[in-house]
């Protein structure tokens, strides 16, 4: 397991441009299992949930290039034979090959995903949708199967906003007999990137009146180019970065649509923002005010901040609520803050107070997700002296070169 060890109290200046969006770049890569002919996506992450995907396809049998954050996926003749369950087990995204194989093969048998620990993440949403198109369910033991001779178009009303099991649907839909409505689903901005991209391999998918989709069966899906989205998820994070070393950054390479409701917390709380075309300057420039920060489906402010922005209300004056009702295990980084020095209450698995303005001291510390570890290498940024974070791993899951970008930036962090 590797470590990042952190100098803390070094001011962050300068330009960064943000990567593509790694939840969208996953499910992107999954839609190129329905492709009869050759998909060239570009500005693709490489991070190694990225990595893991391509040898899920490599495993299906087909050809990948991966060059300059561009991926071209030939189709091949697919093969369930191949399927590494390994890495299946290793990356949550790989349930995302579901849909795609259900409708392309007509029968799919799969391990239960992995990924990050935040909670119970059931995949009975997914289950329920196929089920609705027609095909034959068997979830047991940790395995999943999935059999249908030909799936048809039905009306789905989801039971929560999932965005994985939104994207999961609209794959298996794609080709389906008829028509397809889902209601409830999720319309975040990598959803609606799965749509266009699919949009561009023929199929015909659109979003209707808000949370619903519908998806008009084709017959086939042709080859294509596309470009994934920025990421916002990464964007917030190198803002927090920014204020809680009270420095100043230019992001370029935004898309600001996607950035609404943090915008709106920004000006809210009094940091300092400037917006330009494609890009945002964020820069410290009086105490910062508590918050009320409920985690939503989007519009609202996506869960994936949540915990870089309970590390921003450390250093804010007076105490913030924090609430995520989507997922019960997104707090475990509060513990560590709390080692840290933070002034954190935990009032229950989805709530938490958090006190300001509180110094952070250096100490060895464990983040146990993707978003937690980013956070805490943050606090690391901010923190007196030294800061150990264990397991880095976590990190290149979904930051491309995490800690060298912070570096260039004027951060002080060494790779163990």
């Amino acid at each position: 397991m590797s470590k990042l060890i952190i100098q803390g109290g070094h001011k962050l200046k300068g330009e960064i441009r943000i990567s593509g969006m790694k939840n969208a770049a996953t499910p992107i890569l999954a839609a190129c299992i329905l492709a009869t002919e050759r998909c060239v996506i570009k500005n693709i992450p490489n991070i190694s949930d990225v990595r893991v995907m391509l040898q899920i396809l490599k495993g299906l049998g087909f050809l990948i290039s991966y060059k300059n954050h561009t991926v071209t996926v030939l189709p091949k003749k697919v093969t369930l034979r191949g399927l590494d369950v390994g890495l299946i087990q290793k990356l949550r995204s790989s349930i995302l090959i579901l849909g795609p194989l259900l409708s392309r093969m007509g029968r799919v048998s799969l391990p239960e995903p992995g990924g990050c620990i935040i909670g119970r993440r059931p995949i009975d949403t997914h289950l329920y949708g196929f089920q609705k198109l027609g095909a034959k369910v068997l979830h047991k033991n940790k395995q999943i199967f999935l059999s249908a001779q030909k799936l048809k178009g039905a009306e789905i009303i989801l039971p929560e906003f999932s965005v994985t099991a939104t994207e999961n649907i609209i794959m298996a839909a794609c080709l389906a007999k008829g028509i397809t409505v889902i209601k409830s689903a999720a319309i975040e901005p990598h959803v609606i990137d799965l749509i266009d991209f699919l949009n561009k391999l023929g199929g015909n998918i659109k979003q209707d009146l808000g949370h619903k989709i519908i998806v008009k069966g084709v017959k086939k899906l042709f080859g294509g180019e596309h470009t994934v989205i920025p990421d916002s998820i990464e964007a917030g994070t190198f803002i927090v970065a920014t204020l809680i070393t009270k420095g100043k950054l230019k992001l370029r390479g935004v898309d600001h649509n996607h950035l609404d409701a943090v915008y709106e917390l920004l000006e809210r709380i009094g940091a300092g923002l400037t917006l330009s075309k494609n890009s945002v300057e964020i820069f410290f420039k009086k105490p910062l005010s508590s918050f009320k920060l409920q985690a939503l489906p989007y519009p609202g402010f996506p869960t994936d901040l949540q915990a870089p922005f309970g590390l921003l209300a450390t250093q804010c004056n007076g105490t913030s609520l924090i609430h995520d009702p989507l997922y019960e295990g997104r707090m475990s980084y509060v513990n560590e803050l709390i080692k840290m020095g933070a002034n954190a209450i935990i009032c229950d698995p989805h709530r938490v107070l958090i006190t300001g303005l509180t110094a952070l001291k250096g100490m060895e510390i464990k983040g146990l997700d993707l978003r937690a570890g980013a956070t805490l290498v943050l606090a690391g940024l901010l923190a007196k002296g030294i800061t150990i974070v264990d397991g880095s791993e976590n990190l290149d899951r979904g930051y491309e070169k995490f800690d060298e970008r912070l570096n260039k930036l004027g951060a002080k962090i060494k790779r163990e």
